[in-house]
Order: structure tokens, then C-alpha cells, then sequence
């Protein structure tokens, strides 16, 4: 039996996607396949009341019968930190029921992969980061990093040095145009000089890379105040707190952004219905803009989102839903499937049969 720990340099790299697609691509191969991530960090409610989405959807994808308590034997809520750094958590006893969840979902199955929590690091207040796991459960391990500059090859040779000789090798994700040569030509062969070895790069993929207007929505528990399309896709934000003619010459030179300002600025509710690459208004405060302006965006199928919260609560929960990516679902991991199949070095990635 393989187990295989997949875990990242950081945050929101696509583990989810990864895990499940190689997953799949396993039972592909005839292999039976468990999952678990035992630190739950993808919680729908920060005081850790609810699972991790990503075991759910890894349940459903990969046709599990496993318990969401063995999947996921420890809720890693901002609750459970502060009652470890309390000393009211057990770290051998929370080992333990890592190794229990483990056990039950492993048995039987040719390979069982196990999702890191967050990133490489999380878990530590209770020494259970993904290193940790790794020794415990006797995985090998793939790391996820992302590359924009040359300065993030320092992460990927620091988490390296973390893993150890439990590392099956880096695989890459959403590298953009601008900088695949460069991963390809410098990077990669840089790393396997250092028996670092690169088992993949893939490309940045735009459905991938931003949240639709009506996943960005659901996210934010928004009201959608106009009946227009919401397929839209979202990659980044701007704040309308600026006058409306600086708004317009501002607005005009991104693309695939969505507007985050006060229900009362209608000057900059027109500023942005005016720009070609604005998405959508996320309205905040509660407040409802006029009439007129439902009317133009209804017109100009611009969606417009109501939130109750301020603007700064607001844009940050909305940043952090688009550096997520899209929302996991069943379409994010067949696209996951075939960049793996395309970019990545699967057979490597999913050790002997």
C-alpha cells in the first residue's frame, strides 16, 4: 500500500484539486483509494461548528463510504489553536487519532492520499505540521508551489529541507505565460541538481484561476440585485474610494475585477458600469443603489452584489475567496485531471503499483 501526503509551500495552491485528481487517476489505474486530510483548515465556520469542505467533495469524487470523522480527525478551527496554545489539547493523543483515522480509511485500499492542512507548517502548535504526519503515517510526500519570481524557489528549497527524504519531488501550479520557460529552463533543473526533482509544471488556467460572480456571491452570503448572467469570472478587486472621473480612468485598465465600495458612492457605481473589464459591484453597508443604476447594470448585464458588512470586512473575505480559486467541485478536479496528464509526470507522482 502507497500513501501519499500532498502538501504546499503556502495557502491556496490547488492541493484539493491535485489530491482528488490523482485520486482519480489512481482508481484509473485499477488501484483502490482512500483519502483523509487530517487537519480540517477549509471550515464553513471559523469557530470550527462544521467539516472541511475539501473531504466532502474528495468523499463524493473518489465514491467513498469512509466517516467524515475518520477523514478528518481534527478540526483545526482558530478555536482549537487557542485551546492548544492553552495546553488543553494532547499531542499524543491527537497523533493517535490521526493514526486510528488513518487505519480505517486505508484499509483495503492500494494507495490512500492524505491532504495537508494549509500549508506546510500548520498543525505545529500541536507537532502535527505536514513533515510530522508524514513520519507518523510513513507517506512520501509531493509538495505544490507556486512560482512568480525567483525569490519563491527559497520556499520550495526550505520546505524541502522540512520534508526530507520523505519528498517524491515539486510539482508546480498556475504558472503563468510569462514565467513557464523560465520554470521549465532554469528553475527545474536548478532544483534536481539539488536532488529536488520537478515532477510537473502547470500552467496557469484561467477558469482555474479567479471565482464566478455567482460562486463569489454564495461566498459572501450576498443579494443579487440584478437578474443577469453570474458566470462571470472574478480575479481580482478594486476599492471605489476615489472620485468618480479618477475612478473611470482607473477602472478602464484592469480586466476581470469586481468594484467594492458603499452603497450610497453612485458615482462610482456609474465610474465602474462604464468600464469594460469590471465584472460585477459588490455593494457594501446594506445600502441599495438607486434605481437608475439597477437599470444601467441590468442593461449592460453587470451583476450587482448587496453585503451587509463594510467594505474592508468585505474585501478582505473577497480576497480570500478568489485567492482560493474556483470553487472545488467536480469541474475543477477534471481540469486538474488533464493538465496532470498533460504536464505532470503521474506514474512518478503516484509511486509503484
Amino acid at each position: 500500500m502507497t500513501t501519499l501526503l500532498v502538501t504546499a509551500t503556502g495557502e491556496s495552491t490547488g492541493k484539493t484539486a491535485v489530491a482528488v485528481a490523482l485520486g482519480r487517476q489512481a482508481q484509473a489505474r485499477g488501484r483502490s483509494v482512500g483519502y483523509m486530510k487530517p487537519k480540517g483548515t477549509r471550515l464553513q465556520s471559523q469557530v470550527g461548528k462544521t467539516l472541511d469542505r475539501d473531504p466532502m467533495l474528495a468523499r463524493e469524487l473518489l465514491d467513498t463510504d469512509d466517516e467524515m470523522h475518520e477523514m478528518e480527525p481534527i478540526v483545526y478551527s482558530p478555536t482549537f489553536v487557542r485551546s492548544a496554545m492553552e495546553g488543553r489539547e494532547r499531542p499524543d493523543e491527537l497523533r493517535e487519532r490521526v493514526r486510528e483515522g488513518f487505519e480505517a480509511v486505508s484499509a483495503g485500499r492500494d494507495l490512500t492520499v492524505v491532504e495537508g492542512g494549509g500549508h506546510l507548517t500548520t498543525g505545529g502548535v500541536v507537532d502535527l505540521t505536514d513533515p510530522d504526519v508524514a513520519d507518523l503515517l510513513d507517506a512520501d510526500v509531493v509538495l505544490i508551489a507556486e512560482y512568480g519570481t525567483p525569490a519563491d524557489v527559497d520556499e520550495v528549497l526550505a520546505a524541502a529541507r522540512q520534508i526530507g527524504d520523505r519528498l517524491t519531488g515539486v510539482l508546480f501550479n498556475r504558472v503563468a505565460d510569462a514565467a513557464y520557460d523560465e520554470v521549465e529552463t532554469l528553475v527545474a533543473p536548478f532544483l534536481e541538481e539539488r536532488g529536488i526533482p520537478v515532477l510537473g509544471v502547470l500552467p496557469r488556467e484561467a477558469e482555474l484561476a479567479g471565482v464566478t460572480v455567482g460562486d463569489l456571491a454564495d461566498e459572501l452570503g450576498a443579494e443579487l440585485l440584478t437578474d443577469v448572467p453570474t458566470d462571470g469570472l472574478v480575479e481580482r478587486f478594486l476599492v471605489g474610494a476615489m472620485s468618480g472621473e479618477s475612478a473611470l480612468r482607473f477602472f478602464r485598465r484592469t480586466k476581470d475585477a469586481a468594484v467594492v465600495t458603499g452603497g450610497d458612492r453612485t458615482d462610482i457605481h456609474t465610474a465602474a458600469l462604464e468600464a469594460p473589464g469590471i465584472r460585477c459591484l459588490v455593494l457594501t453597508g446594506g445600502r441599495r443603489p438607486p434605481t437608475t443604476v439597477l437599470g444601467t447594470a441590468a442593461e449592460k448585464g453587470v451583476p450587482i452584489l448587496l453585503c451587509s458588512g463594510d467594505t474592508l470586512t468585505t474585501l478582505e473575505r473577497a480576497e480570500e475567496v478568489v485567492h482560493g480559486g474556483r470553487t472545488r467541485d467536480e469541474h475543477t478536479v477534471e481540469v486538474m485531471d488533464d493538465l496532470l496528464t498533460d504536464h505532470a509526470d503521474v506514474d512518478a507522482l503516484l509511486g509503484a503499483d
